[in-house]
């Protein structure tokens, strides 16, 4: 018996060594993460996604489309061709469109509506894969994102519609389902939860969504492109292994509705720059 415990208190003692060694590791590595964060932020114009919102900025102003006309009329919340600021006011309801809309749903709309494009080829696969650029749409959303740099967060929706698309995006924020019983909240409701070496936010909290949410389209280091909030929700859901979610869906949209709620009066800061 006497063995026993001690061979007992050696593998807790191991163990316990272990999860010491591995925490040391883990902050370690989240101070150098920090390190190479700050070191990119003292130099701006070393964020690959500045590119992509030159890109972005190209392709709003340019004619294009089966009706080749440019975006420039396209109306974001603040007037046609208005892009200063408005970010900084989405997602909001459309009265054109009789839907609550983010930067992308909205662009979306007016690549459609105003160019002529097909809805059904854009949403195809609106996404980029690693070490591929952002896509078009993708790159529209950094620069009119980019435009509310330095701003802060100041969307109302207080309006019914608003409310009760934000009300969805906290009911699917917290809804468990799919094959592993996730939701969103699994990860993001919490203090200090991480995968692997990536710490993850803790959303729920408005104090830290207000933090990060503002972030977003950000350059990832790790797949080098930009991935705007509406691929971070595609991704979310993947992780998840939930059905795919498709750019501009009711789904995506109120989930990112009741996130900027949660990141009210939050700065923006976009494209930023993530792991």
């Amino acid at each position: 018996m006497r063995t026993a415990h001690i061979l007992f208190a050696a593998a807790f003692g191991a163990f316990v060594s272990g999860a010491l060694i591995a925490n040391a590791q883990d902050a370690d590595t989240e101070k150098a993460i920090e390190k190479y964060r700050q070191m990119l932020k003292e130099d701006p114009w070393s964020n690959p996604g500045l590119l992509d919102a030159d890109r972005g900025e190209t392709l709003w102003s340019t004619p294009r489309g089966p009706k080749n006309v440019s975006l420039q009329k396209c109306d974001l919340g603040k007037g046609p061709g208005v892009v200063d600021g408005a970010f900084a006011e989405l997602p909001r309801y459309f009265a054109d469109a009789q839907k609550v809309m983010d930067v992308e749903a909205r662009i979306l709309w007016c690549m459609e509506q105003l160019q002529g494009f097909n809805r059904a080829d854009l949403v195809k696969r609106p996404h980029p894969g690693g070490g591929q650029p952002v896509k078009e749409l993708g790159a529209m959303a950094t620069y009119v994102a980019s435009k509310s740099n330095g701003l802060r967060f100041a969307a109302k929706l207080d309006k019914p519609q608003e409310k009760e698309v934000v009300a969805l995006g906290d009911a699917l924020f917290h809804r468990r389902s799919g094959p592993f019983d996730f939701s969103c909240a699994t990860c993001h409701a919490a203090e200090g939860l991480r995968i692997r070496l990536q710490g993850l936010p803790y959303l729920e909290n408005p104090k830290e969504a207000s933090k990060v949410v503002g972030e977003w389209p950000a350059y990832r280091v790790s797949s080098t492109h930009v991935m705007t909030m509406q691929h971070r929700m595609y991704d979310c859901y993947w992780q998840m292994r939930m059905p795919q979610l498709e750019l501009a869906s009711d789904v995506s949209v109120a989930l990112i509705a009741y996130l900027t709620k949660n990141a009210e009066g939050g700065e923006i800061s976009a494209p930023a720059l993530k792991r």
